[in-house]
């Protein structure tokens, strides 16, 4: 029998995860491998294209199926099929999770209702996650990850030097954040199934996430509807109202990015207590006494005098001596690094893990979990299609040669 591609251990040990999806999407089941669940990936006999999708390509296939699908099985279940429905009815059966996670009512389409999901096991957890919801005149709009971010404002498009539109280089949060919050939601949800029986049916869409993911921002423009005299900016500014979000920290000079002798660092110094433990160490207690501050969230704010010194000063020093004065003296003082610098920053190897090749395909980051007493379970590579078929029929439904021959012959499985 082949061996199961699913963790032994973890918080979610003994929770068993259908997986209906294509794509980034699938993220969302991802992270139920990352607690120990055991996640049956089902797919069409075609498989997820995903294995094609992005870059890189690591022995032919992608690293984003290498990493989002990897700890799953792979059930090959045509759902087109009658004996591929039935295969499935049993599957919910015996499950706690459902996750769908592609364009909203596939499994509706199929004849797996909320109505038919509740009668076939009542404690049924079932999440759709899909790009922009399964309400709203987006709903049926095809799109990928970026375009949630676009959506939300999360993306500002830039001009090159010959005139064309760009995409800038940051990280994509609808795609991310979306599995994340489902994921959350989906384990609400796991728990009152756990204590009262009841499941749950619900979705929730990548654009949503990449909107609430800034909430900070939009709620800002939201407050700024109201007049100055109901909502104004900070005590320090004068009550000027700033910008919403990181564009309010333009002007910031107590708290902005500098250039070290190496590098570049993030200077945090917006508490007076701060301020002025910085200045005493450095030795220029003048600063503090010249430009003392207020408070609390003060940035001196445009004074382009300070920043031309402190500009001086940080440039005196390198990042990692930077760090060691923060440190010793009670200073906000952060790295300032890119993707591919952060690897090797120590406060990092301290706090990932990487799996091997041997493991995962590819060298990958485990889950930032830490478990006191715990090891965090280590997922295997993630599965091409349809390796795990015969061996979940067998062992999550029992069927035998007979069975598993039958559903070969009607086209429901590989």
């Amino acid at each position: 029998m082949p061996e199961t591609n699913s963790p032994t251990a973890g918080l979610l040990a003994g929770v068993r995860v259908l997986d209906l999806s294509l794509l980034g999407p699938a993220a969302l089941a991802s992270h139920f491998v990352d607690f120990g669940a055991e996640v049956i990936k089902i797919e069409a006999p075609a498989g997820d294209y995903v294995r094609e999708m992005t870059w890189p390509i690591v022995e032919g296939v992608s690293l984003m199926h290498l990493h989002i699908n990897r700890g799953k099985e792979s059930l090959v279940l045509d759902l087109k099929t009658p004996e591929g429905m039935e295969v499935f009815t049993d599957l919910i059966a015996k499950s706690d999770v459902i996750i769908e996670a592609m364009r909203p009512g596939f499994l509706d389409k199929r004849g797996f209702t909320r109505e038919r999901l509740e009668e076939i096991n009542p404690a049924i957890v079932f999440c759709s996650l899909s790009g922009y919801g399964a309400t709203g005149p987006y709903r049926d709009l095809p799109a990928h990850g970026i375009a949630f971010d676009t959506w939300a404002g999360q993306i500002i498009p830039i001009v090159d030097e010959d005139g064309f539109c760009r995409m800038p280089d940051q990280a994509n949060i609808g795609i991310t954040a979306g599995p994340v919050f489902g994921a959350l939601a989906v384990l609400a949800a796991l728990v009152r199934a756990r204590t009262t029986g009841k499941g749950a049916h619900m979705e929730i869409a990548q654009s949503d996430a990449a909107a609430y993911f800034d909430w900070y921002r939009i709620e800002t423009f939201r407050a700024y509807e109201h007049p100055p005299e109901i909502v104004t900016g900070n005590k320090s500014d004068g009550g000027e109202r700033r910008k919403p979000g990181l564009a309010g920290m333009w002007e910031g000079v107590r708290y902005q990015m500098y250039e070290s002798a190496d590098g570049h660092v993030l200077f945090m110094a917006s508490e007076q207590a701060f301020w002025k433990n910085f200045c005493v160490g450095i030795g220029r207690e003048d600063l503090f006494e010249q430009f003392p501050g207020s408070k609390y969230a003060d940035h001196a704010r445009g004074n382009v005098g300070l920043q031309a010194i402190l500009r001086d000063i940080f440039r005196t020093r390198t990042s990692a001596e930077w760090l060691q004065f923060a440190n010793e003296h009670n200073t906000p003082i952060a790295p300032v690094h890119t993707p591919h610098t952060v690897i090797d920053d120590p406060q990092f190897k301290d706090r990932f893990t990487w799996t091997t090749r041997e493991q995962t395909g590819i060298e990958q980051l485990m889950f930032p979990l830490h478990v006191d007493g715990e090891e965090q379970p280590v997922p295997t590579e993630a599965p091409t299609v349809g390796q795990h078929s015969e061996d979940v029929l067998r062992r999550v439904l029992g069927y035998d040669d007979d069975r598993i021959e039958a559903l070969r012959k009607a086209g429901a499985t590989n």
